[in-house]
């Protein structure tokens, strides 16, 4: 994703390509396994969110994916981790390309994640939270048997609000602080990413999901940005009042979900610091990626089970 800055305050471009994967293929994509292509990066944390979705609901087998590398130039994002340089099954190099298949001279931003239609090469859509939402609700029959539900509908109004505050306050308001113009728009940037942490460490200090005693979407969304918070947001976006690991209920919240198969194994702390620190020079001209912190502390025991059988 690339951010811009607006009268010094950063805001994020939300141009995504918007057509929808759905069952009554009501945008001309229907739901079809083996037909698209999830083009993600295990360094990005909104590509993150769909390969931890897409691992809970077991739809690895309907959904292929493929994997771009974390350092890229203002052109896309590559599939260089691949054999040749080129993305096995799309035969790309470039995600770039998906996108001028389907819209030729395409001069907008190339994000992922995008799912891809294998037979034309087109890129069908890079709308990252109708993605997630999405492989929820329309490919629901490819779901497997014991799949979360991501969505509950006894909580689904309390989780939108939920959802709307973590993403404008934690997901953006560290990127607010990154990408800040101004000392000003820096400081108030700074005071709210803090306020809502402050307020998700007191919801997760007596639950041990942000909804209560299971995994939602709304823990996914969350995640993607405390599992980075450390090891980029504290020092290279300067949100440094302090470390995730001195949020006792965050800190263990997020080992939690990070021991949990589908969250551990779609993070990659060295992909996620070569693409912060490397990619944008803008921040750190140098190009030095820190060495630490230790990733064996996400192994630690949490203790969070117990929120469970209270």
């Amino acid at each position: 994703m690339s951010p811009y800055r607006v009268d010094d305050d950063f805001e994020r471009d939300t141009d995504y390509v918007a057509d929808r994967i759905t069952r009554d293929a009501r945008d001309g994509w229907p739901v079809e396994p083996g037909r698209y292509r999830l083009a993600a990066a295990k360094a990005c944390p909104w590509a993150t969110r769909s390969i931890i979705v897409r691992s809970l609901l077991g739809l690895e087998d309907a959904i292929p994916m493929g994997l771009a590398g974390p350092v890229h130039d203002d052109r896309s994002w590559t599939f260089d981790l691949d054999e040749g340089g080129k993305d096995p099954v799309l035969g790309i190099h470039f995600l770039r390309e998906a996108y001028e298949r389907r819209f030729p001279q395409y001069d907008k931003g190339v994000t992922v994640p995008a799912m891809v239609d294998v037979p034309t090469g087109f890129v069908v859509t890079s709308d990252f939270p109708m993605i997630t939402h999405d492989l929820f609700f329309e490919w629901v029959e490819h779901h497997r048997p014991d799949a979360p539900d991501l969505w509950p509908e006894a909580v689904r109004d309390e989780m939108d609000a939920v959802m709307e505050r973590v993403y404008t306050e934690v997901n953006n308001g560290v990127y607010r602080c990154g990408f800040a113009g101004t000392q000003r728009s820096y400081d108030a940037a700074y005071d709210r990413l803090f306020a809502t942490l402050d307020w998700l460490e007191e919801r997760l200090t007596g639950r041990r999901y942000l909804m209560g005693d299971a995994i939602t979407e709304a823990d996914v969304r969350l995640f993607t940005t405390l599992a980075r918070f450390d090891a980029v947001y504290h020092g290279h976006f300067k949100c440094d009042r302090n470390k995730l690991t001195e949020m006792p209920a965050l800190w263990g919240y997020a080992r939690d979900l990070f021991q949990t198969s589908a969250f551990g194994d779609a993070t990659d702390f060295d992909q996620i610091k070569q693409h912060y620190y490397r990619v944008q020079d803008d921040i750190n001209p140098s190009g030095i990626v820190p060495k630490g912190p230790d990733p064996s502390v996400w192994l630690s025991p949490h203790g969070r089970e117990a929120l469970s059988d209270a």
